[in-house]
C-alpha cells in the first residue's frame, strides 16, 4: 500500500513525541540504531517517490530474494499455530509482521485477525491452549489477567510465559492528553489541580453529574481498571473516567481539543492519534502530583489489582508537550513493557519460536509510521498485511537477524 504524503505538522508532531522519550523506551542499541535511520528517512522523504520506495522493493520483488532459507524449517511437519492479536488497530502491525516471520521459519500460521481479543479473552484463551501467543501484552498491568483461574483450577498464569525483552521494551508511553488552549488560559497542569477546583472540574461535567469527566478505555481492555483504581488512590472524589469505543471517544475529544474547549483524554504510544492530536499544538501531555502516582496497594481490591502498579511513573517528556506540575512533567503512568506473551506448552516445544519472539524488537518509530499508514488506509486486514509485507521488504536486513536468531536456537 503507497503511503500518502501527511500533512507536514502531523508528521513533525509524530517524530517529535517519540524522539523526546526514545532514550527510555529501554531498546537494544541495534533496535535504536535503527529506529534512528528510519526517523532520518523520515524526516527527509518529502516527495511521492520517495514514500514509494517500498512499493517499488516489492514489486521488483529483489527484496524477497533472502526469504528462501535453505534447509528444514523448525516449523515444517507441525501443526498450525494458533497465533491472536490485541483488539486495537495500534498492535495490528507488528503482530502481523511476526507473524510472516514465523511463516518464513515453515510455521503455518493462522491470521491473527481470526483470534482478535481483548485481554481479558486472549489470557484465557491462550492458558487453555487455543491460542499459542500474541505480541499484545501490555505489562505490568495484563499480568492482572493471569491470577484468575481456569476450569481445569489452575491459574492462568501457570500455563503461561511471559517473553520479557521482546518487541517493545519500555515502549509503551501512556499518559492524558489535555486541550492546550483551555489549560493555557486557566494556568492547567495537574489532574490533582483540576480535582480540587471546581472552576475546573466543572467544565468537564457534561452530564451534570457533579462530576468532571475525561475520556478513558473501554471496559474490556486493562487501562479502564488502571485508571478507575488511579481515582480512587489519588482521591479524585470529582472525577470520574467515560468509557464507550475509543475510536469514538478519541473523535470527540479530537472536536472538543480542536475547538479549544475543555476534554481530556488517555491515550499512548506507539499509536496514530498523536499524529492527530499533536502535542504542543492542539493537546498537550498533563501531569499529576508524585504522590498521585499508583503503587500496588490496588485500592479497589480487584483481582491482580497490584499489578496495576505504575510508580515511578513517567517524566521524560519536555515542557514543549507536557504540563509541568510541583513534580514536574509527571505522566503519572509507567511506560509499559509490549511484549510476546505464550501458552507455556506451546513455548517449549518451539525453541525457535521464542527465539525469534526474544530478537523481535521492531524500532518504536517504525511502528508509529506504520500506524499512520494503516489510518490512512481502509483499515482492513488486507492493509495489514500489505504494510507489514512492505515493512519487511525495506528492513530485510533486519529481520534476517532475528530468523538468524531464530535458526540458531534449533
Amino acid at each position: 500500500m503507497q503511503l500518502k504524503k501527511k500533512r507536514w505538522s502531523l508528521w513533525l508532531s509524530l517524530l517529535a513525541s517519540f524522539a523526546l522519550f526514545a532514550a527510555a523506551c529501554g531498546d537494544s542499541a541495534d533496535s535504536t540504531d535503527a529506529g534512528s535511520d528510519t526517523t532520518d528517512a523520515a524526516s527527509t522523504d518529502t516527495d511521492d517517490d520517495a514514500m514509494e520506495d517500498g512499493d517499488d522493493a516489492m514489486e521488483d520483488g529483489d527484496a524477497m530474494e533472502d526469504d528462501d532459507h535453505s534447509g528444514a524449517l523448525p516449523g515444517d511437519g507441525k501443526a498450525a499455530v494458533n497465533m491472536g492479536r490485541g483488539n486495537w488497530s495500534s498492535g495490528y502491525v507488528h503482530a502481523q509482521i511476526l507473524h510472516d516471520l514465523m511463516e518464513e521459519l515453515g510455521y503455518d500460521v493462522v491470521s491473527p485477525d481470526g483470534l482478535e481479543f481483548a485481554p481479558d479473552l486472549a489470557y484465557q484463551t491462550m492458558g487453555r491452549g487455543e491460542m499459542d501467543f500474541w505480541a499484545n501484552s501490555w505489562y505490568p498491568g495484563h499480568l492482572s489477567w493471569w491470577e484468575g483461574e481456569l476450569p481445569d483450577g489452575t491459574r492462568i498464569g501457570d500455563n503461561l510465559t511471559r517473553v520479557e525483552g521482546s518487541v517493545m521494551p519500555g515502549g509503551g508511553l501512556q499518559g492524558w492528553l489535555v486541550t492546550k488552549a483551555w489549560a493555557d488560559e486557566n494556568g492547567v497542569v495537574t489532574l490533582d489541580q483540576i480535582n480540587d477546583d471546581e472552576a475546573l472540574w466543572s467544565q468537564l461535567d457534561t452530564d451534570g453529574n457533579g462530576k468532571g469527566e475525561f475520556f478513558g478505555c473501554p471496559e474490556d481492555w486493562t487501562c479502564d481498571d488502571i485508571m478507575n483504581s488511579q481515582i480512587e488512590f489519588a482521591g479524585w472524589d470529582n472525577l470520574e473516567q467515560t468509557q464507550a469505543g475509543y475510536d469514538a471517544m478519541f473523535a470527540e475529544f479530537l472536536i472538543a481539543a480542536q475547538a479549544g474547549e475543555p476534554a481530556i483524554m488517555y491515550t499512548w504510544t506507539p499509536t496514530a492519534y498523536l499524529a492527530q492530536a499533536v502535542p504542543g499544538e492542539t493537546t498537550m501531555w498533563i501531569s499529576v502530583d508524585g504522590d498521585s502516582v499508583l503503587d500496588d496497594s490496588n485500592p479497589l481490591g480487584n483481582e491482580g489489582g497490584e499489578a496495576y502498579d505504575q510508580s515511578p511513573g513517567y517524566s521524560g517528556l519536555d515542557a514543549d508537550v507536557c504540563l509541568a506540575g510541583p513534580d514536574g512533567c509527571q505522566l503519572g503512568w509507567a511506560a509499559a513493557d509490549i511484549e510476546v506473551t505464550a501458552n507455556s506448552d506451546w513455548l517449549a516445544d518451539n525453541p525457535e519460536a521464542e527465539a525469534l519472539f526474544r530478537a523481535f524488537q521492531p524500532p518504536l518509530i517504525d511502528m508509529a509510521i506504520a500506524g499512520v499508514a494503516l489510518t490512512d488506509s481502509d483499515g482492513s486486514q488486507a492493509a495489514v498485511e500489505q504494510i507489514a509485507a512492505e515493512w519487511i521488504a525495506d528492513n530485510r536486513e533486519l529481520a534476517d537477524e532475528w530468523i538468524a536468531a531464530a535458526l540458531a536456537a534449533g
